[in-house]
């Protein structure tokens, strides 16, 4: 098995994991919270970190939040990360078939939300009292979060890396084809002599 299929098997794996995690997570919160008597939120850290269950029918941080457009958005996004998958599936790095993995397992697992609730379960809150309070998300927010930050890093440090070499590998060039200052040809062209 050549390293790319390697690679693409362990993005499989990921998502996988994510859609697992996150999945088993919500479930776990829709549970804990819709049965029984009402119940206030669970503290993680104070009043800072906090999990309590809420319904979004937005996007990710509940963006959008009751329009038909989120769609479009969801499907134009998952469109450039395949794309960028099928231009790079044989030479991307394994660090860049996770980030595909982190990216489409966390929006299949909100899609699995969407497709049977009409609505995505959110529960991580975090909020600095009186001057910060953060949309609420799931696990499946944080892997896609994660996952474009580090691939926005990996293709900006390529596209870096590449305009480097380029003007190092033609000064090679140059150096190996121009005539010696004499007019004879350099070193690399020069026939063996013959006997």
């Amino acid at each position: 098995m050549s390293p790319a299929r390697r690679n693409d098997l362990v993005m499989v794996a990921a998502g996988v994991f994510v859609v697992l995690v996150d999945q088993l997570s919500k479930h776990w919160i829709t549970s804990y919270f819709t049965s029984g008597a009402p119940k206030g939120p669970i503290s993680l850290l104070g009043p800072y970190l906090q999990l309590i269950y809420d319904q979004n029918t937005g996007v990710a941080f509940s963006l959008l939040e009751g329009q038909t457009v989120l769609f479009l958005f969801i499907a134009l996004a998952i469109t450039v990360v395949g794309y960028l998958y099928w231009r790079l599936r044989d030479t991307g790095s394994l660090l860049l078939k996770l980030t595909f993995g982190l990216i489409l397992g966390g929006a299949l697992g909100n899609l699995i939300d969407r497709f049977s609730h009409q609505y995505v379960v959110d529960f991580i809150h975090f909020q600095i009292p009186g001057h910060f309070d953060f949309a609420i998300f799931n696990l499946a927010d944080s892997a896609i979060c994660i996952g474009v930050v580090l691939l926005a890093v990996l293709l900006w440090r390529a596209d870096s890396v590449g305009h480097q070499l380029a003007p190092a590998v033609n000064a090679d060039d140059a150096s190996t084809s121009a005539p010696n200052v004499d007019g004879s040809a350099p070193a690399s062209q020069r026939k063996a002599p013959t006997r």
